[in-house]
């Protein structure tokens, strides 16, 4: 009972109970409103979400075309501050500008807007559902680009028990573990996952100089939940959830550690006047360490240790869905989350050894209200939702001091600051037999996180400055869209859309090295100097297609964006004018094959990513690539089943950043496993 006492759950799609004795519980949220009908909707379900080559979710979430993290790595490799997420070319920055959700929890870092990947194993999961758009009031504030809704699954999902171990390149190792079981009218699910492997080299073979070594690496998370029937068509759902994740960038003095513990409780009442409470603690401990290579990296030395960045978020909301009828759906509620850091650092090196320790940070909060309301009359849907946000940013500081005598060289205290935000959305969807148009207009916002306030970082030679008075991001946005099912097992989806992201958060390059520079020290000749800064705007337009056919155990889906976005800038940032956020390719675009009966499978998955800029003054490019993935699962006997799988089959070259004098990093090379999966 202790176990049930701290266990959680899933965050949409339930039906209402029957009018039976029989108690149907389902471990999940209130219902998504019909009014999302309205929107462009992406869901990837257990199937393909069990099935994928990497095994981990960044990748799978990448069928949706125009999702995108701040650089091309997987989270065996990047650094876990670059892997922020977002949709619809509102990229540019590292923070995640997409609110993703986990059973109605928030999930980005409470201190930076990062995801920690590794913490999210794909088979404990029911679905994704991917909503391409911003201003999703009843989901949440932060929605600029989209909202991506995380469902964990039942033991309907899970079965009682699956045991997998995998070994493959580069001396990895691949292990889960995922079981459930029905207590009484409840449930508990366990997952685990522990992976590691030496890694690959990052630098490119042309780059590369006597420094560069494989990235290591070594990961593990587990998460526990269940669900208690309370009665009444009531439930409580508790969740336990916890990740280590190790990494290294390739050279010395670069090891990364992440560490984290997530616990929520959410109470579900469906049936007449249905509603929800959830209540959400998240601690988080990172550090980081940042090297200078020269520029025939023949040497390299410690340049910046962030050794303890520790931060928590505290939150939870409620919400009511009223019983109206006359084909109206309504949700009302409030939502509350507060998050509070600090980075804590050594930095100017001298000999190999820091001189002076930095110590930044502060704290955030928001609190809102939302509203959202459906109707449906034949085929009509219309929908309107929005929410209003009081947010505050407060106890933020700066002190630097030296490490031996010597008087502090600065002891900041920044303003207090606060506001207000109303934002919201409007949208329509006329179903006529197989068609259904589509139409939606929103507006939504963000706040700087505490990471771009307060922390600086390096990449290679290049090193950005935090901004302590960076404003919030605000976007306006509308799209048409296109439903079509010729026939009852194929659909086609188009959507055409319009974002403009007001005072954007970039990283702005302020001069070159080498030089001693405000907020990040000595930058060499090989390096740029940015800074954190509010650009006018990021202006994207596009198009989205979307198709998904299946016939008995063969299944296709294909997903493609383009992506026209430019920047407006003026002032210190006006030479960026016109040009394209660093990051952000044209053309993306992603398609499966897959073949499932029973235990035994097969899939094949090829992406391509259009070329990028790595900067924001569009002089370095990321070529582009095209890469292709598979899976064979063949059963043997009694429940065990034998498993490859491969990740960029061809040994494509992926770019993933341009540092210091033009060395180039990559992303994953050829990865290839081989294992045993046991089911019960």
């Amino acid at each position: 009972m202790l176990a049930i006492a701290f266990i959680p759950l899933p965050a949409f799609a339930q039906k209402t109970p029957p009018a039976t004795d029989e108690i149907v519980v389902t471990g999940r949220g209130l219902d998504a409103p019909p009014g999302e009908a309205a929107y462009d909707v992406v869901t990837i379900d257990r199937d393909r979400l069990a099935d994928n080559a990497s095994n981990r979710l960044e990748d799978v979430l990448r069928d949706a075309a125009g999702l995108a993290q701040f650089r091309r790595s997987d989270s065996s490799s990047a650094h876990p501050t670059s892997q922020g997420i977002s949709l619809r070319g509102l990229g540019g920055n590292a923070s995640s500008r997409a609110l993703l959700l986990l059973d109605g929890v928030p999930q980005t870092d409470p201190f930076g807007g990062w995801v920690a990947f590794p913490a999210y194993l794909p088979e404990r999961l029911a679905s994704a559902r991917i909503v391409r758009g911003g201003g999703s009031g009843y989901a949440g504030p932060g929605a600029l680009a989209g909202t991506i809704e995380l469902t964990s699954g039942a033991p309907s999902d899970l079965g009682p028990l699956q045991l997998a171990a995998a070994y493959g390149s580069r001396d990895s190792v691949d292990a889960t573990a995922v079981g459930s079981a029905t207590l009484g009218s409840g449930f508990v699910t366990l997952a685990a996952q522990y992976g590691q492997g030496d890694g690959f080299i990052p630098t490119v073979e042309e780059d590369r100089g006597p420094v560069d070594r494989a990235a290591p690496y070594k990961q593990a998370s587990v998460a526990l939940r269940g669900v208690v029937d309370l009665g009444g068509g009531a439930e409580l759902q508790t969740n336990v959830s916890a990740f280590s994740d190790r990494r290294d960038r390739g050279v010395d003095f670069t090891q990364v550690k992440s560490d984290g513990a997530d616990a929520s409780v959410r109470i579900v009442k469906r049936g007449g006047w249905g509603w929800s409470a959830l209540a959400y603690l998240q601690t988080r401990q990172f550090a980081s360490g940042f090297a200078s290579i020269n520029d025939t990296r023949t040497t390299v030395t410690p340049s910046l240790n962030q050794y303890d960045v520790p931060a928590t978020g505290i939150g939870g909301r409620i919400e009511i869905a009223p019983s109206v009828g006359g084909g109206v759906t309504l949700r009302l509620g409030s939502d509350i989350r507060r998050v509070s850091g600090r980075t804590q650092e050594l930095y100017t090196y001298v000999a190999g050894q820091p001189t002076r320790q930095r110590v930044a940070g502060g704290d955030s909060l928001t609190f809102g209200g939302f509203a959202d309301a459906s109707y449906e009359v034949g085929g009509l849907t219309l929908n309107a939702g929005g929410r209003l946000d009081r947010w505050t940013i407060s106890n933020g500081s700066l002190v630097e001091r030296p490490l031996g005598a010597g008087a502090t060289l600065t002891d900041s205290l920044f303003p207090n600051r606060s506001g207000t935000e109303a934002t919201g959305r409007l949208g329509a969807a006329y179903a006529a037999g197989p068609v259904t148009l589509r139409a939606a207009a929103y507006r939504g916002w963000r706040l700087p996180t505490l990471n771009e306030l307060y922390r600086p970082f390096r990449v290679g030679a290049d090193a950005t400055a935090a901004n302590a008075a960076l404003d919030p991001e605000h976007m306006w946005g509308g799209e048409l869209g296109l439903d079509v099912r010729p026939l009852p097992n194929l659909v086609l989806r188009a959507t055409g859309y319009w974002n403009r992201l007001d005072s954007a958060i970039a990283n702005v390059t302020i001069a070159n090295g080498p030089g001693t520079f405000p907020g990040v020290g000595f930058v060499s000749a090989a390096g740029v100097y940015r800074v954190r800064q509010n650009l006018d705007a990021v202006e994207a337009k596009g198009l989205e297609l979307d198709g998904r056919w299946s016939r008995g155990p063969l299944s296709l889906s294909a997903s493609y964006a383009y992506i026209d976005a430019h920047v407006d800038a003026s002032g210190i940032s006006a030479p960026l004018d016109g040009l394209r956020p660093a990051q952000t390719a044209k053309h993306q675009g992603s398609a499966t094959a897959a073949w499932r009966r029973g235990d035994a499978g097969i899939s094949l998955t090829a992406r391509y990513a259009g070329p990028q800029f790595e900067d924001d003054q569009n002089t370095r490019t990321l070529a582009g690539a095209f890469t292709l993935d598979g899976t064979i699962a063949v059963p043997v006997a009694g429940g065990l089943i034998a498993e490859a799988r491969g990740v960029n089959l061809f040994d494509e070259r992926v770019e993933a950043g341009i540092s210091g004098p033009g060395v180039v990093e990559r992303a994953t090379p050829r990865t290839l496993w081989f294992g045993f999966r046991y089911r019960l």
